[in-house]
């Protein structure tokens, strides 16, 4: 079995991010047509909240993927619903990767076509991970809502498309270790299909119910090891909005908006700094959502987003 590993040496911002953040996680859109118990979004008036803003206009992005191309950054789309059900999804990630971004996108799977595959297979596009949450069809029923035979094709289809085209992008399957679920039956279902099948840990994100199968902390809750989302990833919402860390779901504590500074005004800008020289100090407690984070403990320096992207591109 695989030693996971979850601390570091030392703290601080990531390697590749002292000017400019490797990840930008965009909350970019809103609806979805899956029906996931686990999600926060299905568990709170979240979207409600975004009903003037519920995909994230073409300016707004445009505007980001002019910013992350030429840092070659990640831009992680997903967010509180689909990415494929964006009217422009396929344009506007396309329009990222001209731009020199790194796209890593979390889907369903439920909307692809082979021609929408194709297009961003054939651009390169990073990653397409498919959040699967299950190896058989009523599990996939019970944990998704969705069509278990689409889902497969459409995993099949990618990798057909990708094998055939050459291309560098990876293909990954994420599965949620939440009570309800066969962890081992998903592993004997995903692996040697994927090039990288990811056992996330259940976060319950400050509003589901604790339903976790594994709750085995990776870093000690008691040592307060600070977070490594602040020294790597930049969250935005729809509206442009900016928060310190993606467990803020509901924006509440935004402190920046896009379309007024730079990403990198706001990556090195004192608020930020400030909000991380708490975290290297040991009161990270003295910033709100940190204190009341339930998820902390599930963060890790060393088996994280950048582990799954380099055993799939091994595997591949």
């Amino acid at each position: 079995m695989e030693e996971k590993r979850h601390t570091d040496t030392h703290y601080g911002i990531r390697e590749g991010a002292r000017e400019f953040p490797l990840m930008v996680v965009l909350s970019f859109i809103y609806a979805c047509n899956a029906s996931c118990p686990n999600c926060p979004y299905n568990n709170s008036d979240i979207r409600a909240s975004y009903k003037d803003a519920m995909i994230m206009p073409e300016a707004l992005f445009k505007r980001i993927a002019d910013e992350c191309g030429p840092h070659g950054c990640l831009m992680r789309v997903s967010g509180g619903g689909e990415p494929m059900l964006h009217p422009q999804a396929t344009e506007l990630l396309l329009y990222a990767k001209d731009k020199g971004a790194k796209i890593g996108l979390i889907t369903n799977g439920s909307r692809f076509t082979e021609t929408n595959l194709t297009q961003l297979i054939e651009a390169g596009v990073d990653a397409i991970e498919f959040s699967v949450d299950a190896g058989d069809a009523a599990t996939y029923t019970w944990a998704r809502g969705l069509d278990w035979d689409t889902l497969n094709r459409n995993v099949r289809l990618a990798l057909d498309i990708r094998n055939r085209l050459g291309s560098p992008t990876r293909i990954i399957a994420s599965a949620i270790n939440q009570q309800g679920v066969d962890v081992e039956q998903v592993e004997r279902h995903w692996t040697g299909i994927v090039d990288k099948l990811q056992i996330r840990k259940y976060l319950t994100w400050g509003y589901n119910d604790d339903k976790s199968a594994d709750a085995t902390p990776y870093l000690a809750p008691e040592d307060r090891i600070p977070c490594p989302w602040l020294f790597e990833r930049l969250n935005i919402d729809s509206r442009g909005d900016v928060t310190l860390c993606g467990e803020d779901i509901a924006f509440t504590e935004k402190f920046a908006n896009v379309m007024d500074a730079s990403i990198k005004d706001i990556w090195l800008g004192e608020h930020f700094e400030r909000l991380r020289e708490k975290h290297l100090t040991g009161h990270g407690d003295d910033i709100a959502i940190c204190s009341r984070c339930p998820d902390w403990k599930y963060r890790s320096w060393q088996y994280n987003y950048w582990k799954v992207l380099q055993d799939a591109k091994d595997n591949k």
